[in-house]
């Protein structure tokens, strides 16, 4: 079984900030489904969408993405 990689912080900062999917889902007018797969890491949002989300949450969108350990 291939071991699903977290690439984002999306559901760890809207819990932090006190929101829901839902609210995120109609903030940037998207369906919630779609959130839901953004916040279990099952889908990506384009790049474009990841500084909307950041812009909603007013965080850098650094914030929403899960670093790299180096070596």
């Amino acid at each position: 079984m291939v071991e699903k990689r977290t690439l984002n912080r999306i559901k760890s900062v809207l819990a932090d900030k006190d929101k829901t999917n839902l609210w995120l889902a109609e903030k940037l007018g998207k369906n919630k489904s779609t959130i839901s797969k953004w916040c279990t890491n099952d889908q990506q949002p384009t790049l474009e969408t990841l500084f909307d989300i950041a812009e909603a949450l007013e965080v850098n969108v650094c914030e929403l993405l899960v670093g790299r350990k180096k070596n």
